[in-house]
């Protein structure tokens, strides 16, 4: 029988965070009264993770460890994820413990009403040019795509499966997921989360990397969105004229 909750975190050299995040999030969904399962999807890390993530796994029926055959970014290992998840509804996290696990019960309380629910981090605890080039990111593409996401950065957000299905695949997919669940309708709900330092590990965040990929990224999923078709087929009903099995020739 499939679990509540699929619980998905993307990994890359997280190695000295993944013994607490596996007992943080089951301290916080046991709690919670919450049946899930923790899908980690190792992104071919060159730092000991994935026998890290082998060891977690062994014994534990909660983890799930899926590993990419090379190293193909965060939105393919996401996505990766999101794919192998079989519960009606989906949380996905970062794999660096800044996201608290004990925000997911309020993200999926409100996913009883809502499609899309998005954490947006409370008091950040990062450099002030990141803060900024986020707040600038985040506004320039609201503005275009007319996003109702507020602070896409923070990776804790909640959906309902089915508004997950049918996903373009593109790198660079998880800074577009909460808009591309939304292509067909929905509800869409935030709330605040909390944000901590990264005690172990480094960041892969880079600045100018990063803004000039969005830019390219911006305007391939505003083409997206306008060129998008819906297709949906409806079976004919047999009418009552015409037989449903084929009309002898005469023929012998």
């Amino acid at each position: 029988m499939p679990p509540q909750l699929s619980i998905v975190a993307p990994v890359y050299n997280e190695a000295g965070n993944l013994e607490r995040l596996v007992a943080e999030t089951h301290d916080a969904m046991t709690s919670a009264g919450l049946d899930y399962e923790l899908i980690l999807v190792d992104d071919r890390s060159t730092d000991g993770s994935r026998e890290v993530l082998t060891e977690l796994a062994t014994g534990n029926e909660r983890p799930r460890v899926l590993s990419l055959e090379r190293h193909a970014g965060q939105s393919a290992a996401l996505l990766a994820g999101l794919r192998a998840a079989r519960a009606p509804l989906v949380v996905t996290m970062d794999a660096d413990l800044q996201n608290d696990p004990a925000d997911i019960p309020a993200i999926v309380a409100l996913l009883e009403d809502h499609d899309v629910v998005s954490g947006v981090r409370a008091e950040r605890k990062d450099t002030v040019p990141r803060r900024l080039a986020s707040r600038i990111s985040n506004r320039v593409r609201r503005l275009i795509l007319g996003d109702p996401c507020t602070d896409i950065g923070c990776a804790l957000k909640g959906y309902r499966a089915a508004a997950l299905e049918d996903l373009p695949p593109f790198d660079g997919l998880h800074r577009f997921l909460p808009l591309l669940a939304l292509r067909h309708g929905g509800n869409y709900a935030e709330i605040p989360v909390g944000h901590r330092a990264r005690t172990a590990g480094a960041s892969k965040y880079n600045i100018r990397g990063r803004f000039l990929r969005g830019v390219l990224d911006l305007f391939g999923v505003s083409w997206y969105r306008r060129r998008a078709v819906a297709v949906t087929v409806k079976a004919l009903e047999r009418s009552p004229c015409h037989p449903s099995h084929p009309i002898s020739s005469g023929r012998q």
